[in-house]
């Protein structure tokens, strides 16, 4: 089976003015659509063109690692963010953020310091570890399966993901991803 790039959850201007459609014109349609065609080229005719994404990520190495796990991280990227999303989440989340940071206000600085402390590309994740909710940051394409955890959400901190609209102030595109655009119905949904 081919890998696909997914069809986004919202339009490429839903996200106005936090995110502009021409970083979704470079980002999900070129970068994102780039690691799904370089993986299929490397997975025609093996064994792996039948295997599913999660697959081939666990057992796949080097080039054929990074750009499915890419793929993977940006199919959860687009979902982790939502038109009239972020602030501080209600229900099942809002609990599940208490008793793991003990406030949202927590949660907040401690993934902020993941998602800008990541030196170079990568990413900020909100994992489920256990019984528990942690934050991570990875660099270039690892993520949390690799890890042992379940990522819920992820922020991307590739440069790719927000230079067009912030160009080098990553803080403030991280700000805006917490304030504005952070999908908690996402984090809802695999806590169950």
């Amino acid at each position: 089976m081919a890998i696909t790039l997914p069809e986004l959850p919202y339009s490429t201007d839903a996200l106005t003015p936090y995110l502009s459609p021409e970083t979704f014109e470079y980002h999900y349609g070129k970068h994102h659509q780039t690691y799904v065609d370089n993986l299929n080229k490397l997975i025609a005719g093996t064994a792996e063109e039948t295997a599913s994404l999660d697959e081939i990520i666990m057992a796949a190495e080097g080039g054929k690692f990074n750009n499915a796990a890419q793929v993977w991280n940006h199919n959860l990227y687009w979902n982790s963010l939502t038109p009239n999303g972020g602030g501080a989440p209600t229900g099942a989340a809002a609990d599940a953020i208490a008793e793991s940071f003990g406030s949202y206000e927590a949660f907040r600085e401690q993934f902020k310091a993941a998602a800008v402390g990541q030196f170079g590309s990568g990413w900020a994740w909100l994992v489920r570890d256990g019984s528990q909710l942690a934050i991570m940051a990875t660099g270039n394409a690892d993520l949390p399966m690799k890890h042992g955890k379940t990522a819920l959400i992820t922020c991307d901190v590739w440069e790719h993901a927000y230079y067009v609209d912030y160009r080098n102030r990553r803080p403030d595109y991280v700000d805006t991803f917490l304030d504005h655009l952070i999908n908690w119905s996402a984090v809802e949904n695999g806590l169950s």
